[in-house]
C-alpha cells in the first residue's frame, strides 16, 4: 500500500477536505509506515508490495493523525486536555503493531 492510497483514509480520520497540506500527509504517512516496518522486523518497502493488515493500517492511520494535530511537538494533538494522551497514542499505536510483528531472532 502506497503513501497515495492511505491519503484519503488519513484525510477522512482527520476530516479534512481540503488539499493543502496533502504534501505534508505524503511525508508523514511514509515516515509512519517505515516507523510500522521497523517495528514489525519486515523490510523496508515491504507494505509498498504487500498487503497491509488492517491492525498495522490503523496504526499507520493514528499516528499520523496524531503527527499532523501535533506538528509543533508539545502536544498531544489539537483536541487533548492531557498531555498523557500524547503517550496513550504511542501505546495504541505499538500495540496495533505487535499484532502484525514478526517475532523471530
Amino acid at each position: 500500500m502506497t503513501p497515495t492510497e492511505l491519503l484519503p483514509k488519513v484525510k477522512e480520520n482527520l476530516i479534512l477536505t481540503h488539499a493543502d497540506d496533502d504534501d505534508l500527509l505524503l511525508r508523514l504517512i511514509a515516515a509512519a509506515v517505515n516507523y510500522a516496518e521497523s517495528y514489525q522486523h519486515i523490510a523496508e518497502g515491504y507494505y509498498t508490495e504487500n498487503s497491509m493488515p488492517a491492525a498495522t493500517e490503523q496504526a499507520v492511520i493514528m499516528l499520523v493523525s496524531s503527527w499532523y494535530e501535533s506538528r509543533d511537538g508539545s502536544t498531544a494533538g489539537f483536541f487533548a486536555d492531557s498531555v498523557q494522551a500524547s503517550q496513550q497514542v504511542w501505546n495504541t499505536v505499538n500495540m496495533l503493531l505487535r499484532l502484525d510483528r514478526l517475532w523471530g531472532v
